[in-house]
């Protein structure tokens, strides 16, 4: 059994351990691109939000004070 274990973890070659290092780093560009991607699209939603809000409550107001003069 022991020899089994032994026979399964085998060093890797240089080829091996180059490929693995650059999938990992591709792997770590991607999430932050997708993390950057999340940041801004919360930004934007935040910017629209906010734009709404002003309008929703300048518009009344701004009637008002027309039309209450």
């Amino acid at each position: 059994m022991a020899n089994n274990k032994q026979q399964g973890k085998q060093k890797l070659s240089a080829k091996q351990r180059s490929e693995r290092i650059r999938a990992a780093q591709e792997r770590e560009a991607r999430a932050k691109a997708q993390r950057e991607r999340a940041e801004r699209t919360k930004k934007i939603f935040t910017v629209v939000v906010c734009v709404v809000l002003v309008l929703a409550l300048g518009i009344p107001t701004m009637a008002i004070a027309v039309l209450g003069s």
